[in-house]
């Protein structure tokens, strides 16, 4: 083979003649990034890490990954790159020896409440293989097994419709596929048959339609057409046979019956997939329905016909497997008891039946009439109190039996027909996400909830843990033939159940939804997926995998991306975690500091010798001689001084009671999955909002709640982005920007043009460009190749019109203001307080690097909830306030963490309550109190197991977290 010649770049250096050792990059000015120059080597292990803001996710997504993807549809056909939305060329001079990349990131690409673990991880797909091939069918409504039914069967049931009812039967050719079907369409014609169902409709096969390809399709052969009647036995038997040949051992039987409008409703909610779209052929009084006969799969006993089970007939993201009354969600937007009846002690007299109070009193009238028949047929007394209403009886009065509808059916009634919008609204906020009652929450038809393997059904196999799943497959056993079938989809199965075992997942159940995930359990279920697929060669990119991880998992984590990296493939991770640091291969510091102070590489290569580098701030830490200080002193607890959650039992929480002392840092820690989020944030936090008269989701059920009293407030700062727009940013979200605009509104310029400040806003015509919208740029359509955002002409990238621009503030315009950093709008406002109060705030909690103008997208989750706490800690100093966060040390460098740390003891001494889940041990060490919950995620936590100081929880040997809260504390 030939030598490969250097390329020359555009700044001069040559490229490198040997690139299959190293990613040379070359000229890389993406964002904040100084023209740099770096090689990484491959097929290691490879840690990125530096302040906030320093350029990290600029240098590893935003520069390899994009060009990565760059690369690879360039090499597609220009026919294939219109399917491809594709990222726009970064602005590097060249980056040579670059694997196939696969990003990985901690942001949900989507909210899809249909998303859980096993779909993501493609466990789900194996399973419904599995369960298509190898399942058991029962029948769901004897329990009996489906058996094979005889085509005189099938005759008979036929025969039992009554005499002169009109009748088709069908040979179901095209059950629900895409595609134009011209083939069967033919086969039809050369059969012999006349006519066709296609799509709900009888057509001549000489008058075919043209069918759409991208549509879902259903096609029917028509065999034949009769009136129910005796002597015709011999000419069904006939057809029957003729329909099971061409319908593949099934057949339909679409008949005209006698329809009441409760019957029409019932069909219409209970359709099956086969249903024709109907009922083109239907009248007022009648209906066609069809019902399905299978040779293959049916019920002797309760005449009940399977399909053939195929993988999706046990997919809820299909209609031939999904719950036809949630539609495959699980849950119901419905009239949830506990709301509708919060206090059962309370009779229906004195109003426990919340929506009902306060109506007038003919409205009342009403609904007592309409509750009359329960109260006769049960003996029930009106002014009698709930509590002593037996199961039975509560069940009746909630869902109702003939003739009583039942209080949740009258709501859903009221609510359907009032006219009234405010009694609208006033009754949907007695509705929330209700358990549906068809599918007891499982998503699947009766008939995938009836077939089993191993005594499960595929929805019991998902209830499992990560955990008891390896157990349950590995203990599967089949006979010769069914081994060959199993073995290869089992090897699948267990080989992605054992990754998230060993990154620390195994608490999670496979029907999980993983839009209740946390940013590194997402990050870390979809690696599983990467590590399923076998791919080697390739360069695996992930931005802080360790997100919620314990010190405990640290190393499972480590020790599944060292595999990872074993197997041929470079991994590079974004991360500021220690452990991963020091055992990376190769360690690349960025810095000096953020924003246009940072886009440097500061220093790089193994991580002994980044420690030993004193220009570099990390290198500093690791090295030992920087460090995050342990308080001189623990801030006391007092009994009377606490808050008191009584008997939690959220999910995994076992019975939970657990003191909160007030006007103390306190961190509550515990190993992934132990219950720490379902006490804090979904009974603590909601109950707490909820007793000082705010709103919030219903809580977590619990005993009660002591010591609410002595809080004015409590404030939630979760990581949710400040707005979904571009248009949004830190200067809108503060409010800085309306006092911005205000100021530039009275200078003597704007006074004489007559502006107002909402001449200064982008969001309004008249000042903002009109070529782009206040938006700075302009989507232009490449129709084959990628879209391209290109600065507006007009405005240069400025979001104003020229006369906009012409006001000036200090030799700045409204554009320039907002393309200041914080850190450098705190001077320039000097002379207005309500500004500089904000951006001092946003600047002591280490976003000084960000720009007033940052959009929203574009900001991390632990910026977003940063700026959250400094908004908050700009409003004027109340006190008694409750401050709750979840793993604020997202994104966090060392000294980004010391300088947060020290906004957390400012507002304890200012006399609130800071109350903190997290597993940095640093946050730990520093905190008054320490609450940590386990011993183990899922259900074998849920328990508090050690509480007290820091230096209390690391005198437990036993303890997780003291194990390791000891050698933080010893070292210091």
């Amino acid at each position: 083979m030939g030598k490969k010649i250097g390329k020359a770049t555009k700044n001069g250096r040559t490229a490198s003649k040997n690139t299959s050792e190293q990613i040379r990059i070359f000229g890389a000015r993406v964002h904040n990034l100084k023209n740099i120059s770096l090689d990484i080597p491959r097929n290691q292990f490879v840690v990125i890490t530096g302040p906030s803001g320093s350029g990290k996710s600029s240098l590893a997504r935003d520069t390899l990954c994009a060009e990565s993807q760059r690369q690879y549809v360039e090499s597609l056909s220009i026919y294939a790159r219109q399917f491809f939305s594709q990222m726009e060329r970064p602005d590097v001079d060249l980056i040579e020896g670059l694997q196939p990349t696969i990003s990985i990131d901690q942001h949900a690409s989507s909210l899809n409440p249909r998303s859980t673990v096993a779909t993501l991880t493609e466990i789900y797909d194996y399973l419904r293989l599995l369960m298509a091939r190898l399942g058991e069918a029962f029948c769901y409504g004897c329990g009996g097994r489906i058996a094979q039914q005889s085509p005189q069967q099938i005759l008979e049931s036929i025969s039992r419709l009554p005499e002169g009812t009109k009748a088709m039967i069908l040979a179901p050719l095209v059950r629900g596929r895409r595609g134009k079907h011209q083939d069967t369409l033919e086969a039809i014609r050369k059969a012999g048959f006349v006519r066709a169902r296609v799509d709900g409709k009888v057509i001549d096969v000489e008058h075919f339609p043209e069918l759409v390809a991208r549509k879902v399709h259903h096609i029917e052969a028509v065999v034949d057409r009769i009136v129910v009647r005796a002597g015709l036995s011999s000419r069904i038997a006939e057809s029957v046979r003729t329909a099971l040949k061409y319908g593949e051992e099934t057949l339909i039987i679409c008949h005209l019956s006698q329809a009441t409008s409760s019957t029409k409703k019932s069909s219409a909610k209970n359709k099956k997939p086969t249903k024709n779209k109907a009922t083109e052929m239907s009248t007022d009084e009648s209906v066609w329905q069809d019902t399905l006969y299978s040779a293959r799969h049916a019920c002797p006993q309760c005449q009940i016909n399977y399909a053939d089970l195929q993988p999706r007939s046990f997919s809820f993201n299909s209609p031939y497997g999904a719950c036809p009354e949630c539609d495959g969600l699980g849950v119901r937007r419905s009239f949830d008891p506990e709301l509708v009846i919060p206090d059962d002690s309370l009779s229906l007299a004195e109003g426990a039946v919340l929506p009902w109070k306060g109506l007038p009193k003919t409205a009342l009238a009403k609904i007592q009439q309409s509750v009359e028949p329960f109260l006769c047929g049960n003996k029930w007394d009106w002014n009698a109190p709930l509590s002593k209403m037996s199961a039975a009886t509560r069940e009746i009065f909630l869902r109702g039996s003939d003739p009583f509808l039942g209080l949740l059916n009258l709501l859903e009634y009221e609510l359907a027909t009032t006219s009234s919008s405010r009694r609208m609204q006033d009754l949907e906020t007695y509705q929330d996400d209700v358990t549906c009652s068809a599918c007891d929450g499982s998503r699947l038809r009766n008939e995938a909830r009836s077939v089993t393997l191993g005594g499960r059904a595929i929805h019991e196999m998902t209830s499992l843990s990560v955990a008891s799943a390896i157990d349950f497959f590995s203990e599967l056993k089949f006979d010769s033939t069914q081994r060959l079938v199993a073995e290869p989809i089992l090897r699948d199965i267990q080989h992605r159940l054992q990754f998230l075992h060993q990154v620390g997942l195994d608490y999670l159940t496979l029907d999980r939804p993983t839009d209740t995930l946390s940013g590194g359990e997402l990050q870390r279920v979809r690696l599983a997926t990467g590590i399923g697929s076998g791919l080697i060669g390739i360069c695996y990119i992930l931005d802080e995998p360790s997100i919620g991880l314990h010190p405990r998992d640290n190393q499972r984590l480590i020790d599944s991306l060292r595999t990872l990296q074993q197997q041929g493939n470079s991994v590079v991770v974004v991360e500021h975690d220690e452990a991963m640091m020091r055992a990376s291969d190769y360690l690349i510091d960025m810095g000096p500091s953020a924003g246009q102070q940072g886009g440097e590489i500061i220093a790089s290569g193994d991580p002994a010798s980044v420690s030993e580098n004193d220009n570099s701030i990390t290198g500093r830490y690791l090295g030992e001689r920087a460090s995050i200080p342990v308080p001189q002193a623990r801030r006391p607890m007092r009994k009377s001084h606490c808050l008191e959650l009584l008997g939690a039992r959220t999910n995994n929480l076992q019975n939970v009671d657990v003191r909160i002392p007030l006007e103390t840092l306190t961190c509550v820690t515990g190993v992934s999955g132990s219950g720490k989020s379902s006490l804090i944030n979904e009974t603590l936090a909601r109950t707490a909002i909820r007793r000082l008269g705010g709103v919030a989701a219903k809580p977590g059920p619990h005993r009660g709640l002591r010591g609410a009293g002595q809080l004015k407030k409590v404030v939630v700062v979760d990581q949710k982005p400040i707005g979904r727009s571009p248009r949004s940013n830190p200067a809108t979200f503060t409010g800085i920007f309306d006092e911005i605009r205000k100021i530039f509104a009275q200078t003597s310029e704007a006074r004489q043009r007559g502006f107002t400040a909402s001449r200064f806003s982008f969001n309004n015509k008249g000042g903002r460009c009109d070529e782009c919208q206040g938006h700075g740029e302009r989507k232009m359509d490449m129709n084959f190749l990628p879209d391209m955002r290109i600065t507006c002409n007009a405005c240069r990238g400025k979001r104003f019109n020229r006369q906009t621009l012409g006001i000036r503030y200090r030799e700045h315009s409204i554009a320039d203001v907002l393309d200041l950093q914080i850190a450098e709008a705190v001077s320039f406002f000097e002379n207005f307080s309500r500004i500089v109060r904000i951006l001092e705030c946003l600047d002591q909690v280490g976003l000084g690097y960000l720009t007033l103008g940052q959009p929203s997208s574009t900001l991390s989750g632990g910026e977003a909830q940063r700026i959250k706490l400094a908004h908050e800690l700009a409003r004027p100093k109340i006190g008694h306030t409750l401050y709750i966060l979840d793993e604020p040390t997202t994104g966090l460098h060392f000294e980004d963490l010391r300088r947060l740390l020290d906004v957390f003891h400012r507002l304890v001494d200012q006399g609130n309550t800071v109350l903190v889940i997290e597993h940095h041990l640093d946050v730990i060490k520093s905190a008054d109190w320490v609450i940590d919950l386990g011993p183990e995620g899922g259900a074998g936590g849920g328990q508090v197991i050690a509480v007290g100081t820091p230096e209390e929880v690391a005198q437990d040997t036993n303890n997780a977290t003291g194990i390791f809260l000891r050698q933080v504390l010893a070292s210091v």
